[in-house]
């Protein structure tokens, strides 16, 4: 057999035969091949860095209560808020039932409002064609007319119309935290409900982009739009009511997980329309105004109806690390800012839900959109824009919380909940809108409304060029705020 002979710098000499030369070249040639397959496999696992809108894989919205924009920001500085004279005096004066007479914008320092009439006629008469003038001549109309004259106990009724808070205004005083998440973050002040009138529908918009009343509840053919959906006296419905398609349909189809959590307690408002009434239970799978997911058919169909979930469980998921792409956080009527609830109540919700977001392992990758689901009688300055008939309502809060939100901004785009879908739907669907014809499971909805021409786009309000800011906590309760007492 061949040898041949190798001798190393240092003199050691190494007898090489045939047999031995190639079992170490083979040896060698095994693990460059097997090194190479490793780093190959390795890159083919590893995905492909995260970019613009695709670095937000959690999406959180917080749907609080009846309030319109200037109610709660009117005086924050740089926002299109309550106008003023060139004295300094708010220009606003909205006419009452007395001739000659009008009240104009005051600093309201009460925790607990009553707000006005907000259904779909409520909200036109306040639209006044423009004016933005019917507010307070609705809270004498609207709910001290027939109603107080037979109900003369009811709270709201002890009100002086001519003093309605419909024309009251918080400032940081009232709302700190509020105030601190807009100064920090984005603050959105052309956000608007996407339907004329109350919560119902407005909740209805928020998952499905329409409110409509079906014939069958499976026969999405048979849905006409309805911005009221009540009728006095009617009991509540039970089964199936929603038959048009909603977004948790595509989410769902391109296993994108979801949910929808509720603060399990009372909602306020009244299933009927009525003003006042008992209190309606919230519960996960009953019928309820803030809780419609549980009626809508294609969610039975899916079998996706226990995606609908205690509040306490998104604290859980957000501890462990676990919140879903997309999540819908919804309060009980305790802690919603729904007149008569104290707002520093609200406030303490939303900045526990917030906070648990910001300590969990996944802040990251989070936004927090934070939005008032109508503006529950309120006073506005601001001509709501038409989409159609059915909308734009008035103007809401909205802000965004997020690690790569733009710091200390305000965005002046014309925005409503239309713009969250689509937000979703370019971060996780590739686009694809909830369009009859293309969704695979057509109804007779009269636009898509994602892609409405004056609708805005909520990716601006973010900087995904730079790394992720850190939490920004808060205390729900601060000392030494005015209503600590009510919120401790």
């Amino acid at each position: 057999m061949e040898s041949r002979v190798t001798r190393d710098g240092r003199g050691h000499v190494t007898v090489w035969s045939r047999r031995r030369v190639a079992l170490f070249t083979g040896a060698v040639c095994a693990i460059s091949i097997a090194t190479l397959t490793s780093r190959l496999a390795g890159d083919a696992a590893a995905p492909p860095p995260l970019v613009g809108i695709h670095k937000i894989q959690h999406v959180i919205i917080v749907m609080q209560e009846n309030r319109s924009f200037d109610s709660y920001f009117g005086t924050f500085p740089g926002a299109d808020g309550l106008p003023r004279s060139g004295g300094g005096a708010f220009a606003s004066c909205v006419p009452d039932a007395t001739p000659h007479h009008c009240l104009r914008p005051f600093h309201d320092r009460s925790d607990v409002n009553n707000g006005g009439p907000h259904h779909a006629g409520a909200a036109i008469a306040d639209i006044a064609g423009g004016k933005m003038d019917g507010f307070v001549r609705q809270v004498i109309t609207g709910q001290h007319g027939p109603y107080c004259r037979s109900h003369p106990d009811w709270p709201s009724c002890a009100i002086d119309p001519r003093h309605a808070d419909v024309m009251g205004y918080h400032t940081a005083r009232e709302i700190p935290n509020y105030w601190a998440y807009a100064r920090h973050y984005v603050l959105q002040d052309h956000m608007f409900q996407p339907n004329l009138g109350w919560s119902l529908p407005a909740h209805l918009y928020a998952v499905s982009a329409w409110s409509a009343r079906c014939r069958s509840a499976l026969d999405p053919a048979s849905c006409v739009s309805d911005l009221n959906l009540t009728t006095p006296g009617r009991p509540r419905p039970r089964g199936l009511v929603y038959g048009w398609t909603d977004l948790t349909y595509l989410l769902h189809r391109a296993n994108v997980s979801w949910r929808y959590y509720i603060d399990l307690g009372a909602a306020p408002d009244c299933s009927s329309g009525a003003i006042a009434c008992a209190p309606q239970p919230q519960t996960l799978t009953a019928h309820s105004i803030w809780n419609p997911l549980p009626q809508f058919t294609d969610v039975t169909q899916d079998g996706q109806r226990q995606n609908i979930q205690s509040a306490r469980s998104y604290f859980a998921a957000a501890r462990a690390g676990t919140l879903p792409s997309v999540s819908w956080v919804v309060p009980s009527g305790r802690s919603s800012d729904h007149p008569p609830s104290m707002i520093s109540r609200g406030q303490q919700w939303v900045t526990s839900v917030v906070n648990s977001a910001m300590r969990s392992p996944e802040w990251s990758s989070t936004a927090i959109f934070v939005v008032w689901d109508d503006w529950g009688g309120f006073y506005d300055h601001v001509v709501p824009p038409k989409v159609d008939r059915f909308g734009y309502g008035l103007r809401v809060p909205g802000l965004v919380i997020s690690p790569y939100a733009r710091r200390g901004v305000i965005d002046h785009q014309t925005l409503s909940f239309d713009a969250y879908l689509k937000f979703i739907e370019d971060d996780f669907l590739s686009g694809r809108r909830l369009n009859p014809r293309t969704d695979g499971r057509p109804d007779p909805r009269p636009s898509v409304r994602e892609t409405a021409t004056p609708l805005g786009n909520l990716a601006a309000d973010f900087n995904f060029a730079r790394p992720p800011a850190p939490p920004f906590l808060l205390d729900p309760c601060p000392v030494g705020y005015v209503f600590h007492a009510h919120c401790a």
